[in-house]
């Protein structure tokens, strides 16, 4: 069998960052329930592993008792929500991604200077919420083309859109390319809204997944990143599956057995182990080789939240660097089964733009 692993894949920064936040603040705390707001991430795996920990999930804030410690997810909250943690005397820890945290501050500089904002995304998904609490009375959400045929504006000399960070480039071109259309005057963000991970992973998939026989990308279900991997190997002719782990591994999706081709990728908050313990399963079964392709360089840090810095100094623990580095690694043999070979096949994601061709 032929495994192919794209690099980069799994953890990007602002997931890495959003982890280390609750690691950290459960060391701080040992004594202390640590709860937070929405699953820090959407992978079950995270998340039953700081239940394990003891770390409590909740979706209602009502639910955290006055004076707890809670965390908020790296997909963003409204600003209510902070308000209700103020008023409950909550310790709270911010572990909103820094680029969500771009679009709310977009969303809050354009309503403020009289703009009317199209939200493109799914109405329903935590960092959607997030963004439109920003600024409700001046945003409304596009979730579909269709729905781009219809909407209608107030002023279309006044208008901007903003993305879902999660989003499919090709789902959010689809969207952009209508409004365009319908509103030659509209507005862009100065820098595209779809995270740089998100993108890199979807730029491997579309140039790898028409080289192999099956695409297997490792993610839960509700995640939207995930999701839309699978969407985009399907898009290119491969077949196409998500798992949460090894033990979802199905031997039909493998028609050629030892002489199948896959490309195991995963979604951005997806714990490597995960991935590993896929290759090692297949090359148990199967035997094969694996090969990494480097297509993208996704070496990047971002600054743990401030009010967790605050918190470190105050309890006497070293804050370090105050830093999370997240950078393209090498697979280990001994995690994965076998050595990788490494293929530099280093390629530049086109930008949003060039994708809406406008």
């Amino acid at each position: 069998m032929r495994i192919i692993l794209p690099n980069p894949r799994g953890f990007c920064a602002g997931v890495r960052m959003a982890i280390d936040v609750v690691d950290r603040v459960v060391d701080l705390y040992p004594d202390r329930t640590v709860y937070v707001y929405h699953e820090i991430v959407h992978n079950r795996h995270v998340v039953g592993r700081f239940k394990d920990r003891g770390v409590v999930f909740v979706e209602d804030l009502g639910e955290v008792p006055e004076g707890s410690v809670v965390v908020f997810s790296a997909h963003g909250i409204p600003p209510e929500i902070r308000q209700i943690a103020d008023s409950r005397g909550l310790i709270a820890i911010d572990a909103t991604c820094p680029l969500v945290t771009k679009v709310h501050s977009e969303a809050v500089r354009y309503a403020r200077k009289g703009y009317q904002i199209l939200l493109i995304g799914h109405a329903d998904h935590q960092e959607v919420v997030g963004t439109y609490g920003e600024a409700p009375d001046s945003t409304l959400v596009v979730e579909s083309p269709e729905h781009a045929e219809t909407i209608e504006v107030a002023d279309a000399e006044k208008l901007v859109y903003l993305t879902q960070t999660t989003l499919s480039t090709d789902d959010a071109g689809d969207i952009i390319r209508v409004l365009k259309r319908r509103f030659p005057h509209i507005h862009e963000p100065g820098e595209p809204d779809i995270c740089y991970a998100t993108t890199n992973r979807q730029h491997a998939v579309r140039q790898i997944a028409p080289e192999v026989d099956v695409v297997l990308v490792v993610g839960s279900k509700n995640s939207s990143n995930s999701v839309r991997l699978t969407e985009i190997a399907r898009n290119v002719g491969t077949d196409a599956h998500l798992l949460d782990d090894a033990s979802e591994l199905r031997d039909e999706w493998l028609g050629r057995g030892a002489d199948t081709s896959v490309l195991i990728t995963a979604g951005a908050s997806a714990p490597e182990d995960l991935v590993a313990a896929i290759c090692r399963t297949l090359l148990e079964r199967f035997g094969g080789t694996i090969e990494q392709w480097d297509i993208v360089d996704e070496s990047i840090e971002f600054a743990l939240p401030a009010a967790l810095r605050r918190l470190m100094k105050d309890e006497g623990v070293e804050v370090g660097s105050g830093l999370v580095t997240v950078e393209s690694g090498i697979s280990s043999g001994e995690l994965y089964g076998a050595v990788p070979l490494t293929v530099s096949a280093r390629s530049n994601p086109p930008t949003l733009t060039e994708k809406v061709g406008l």
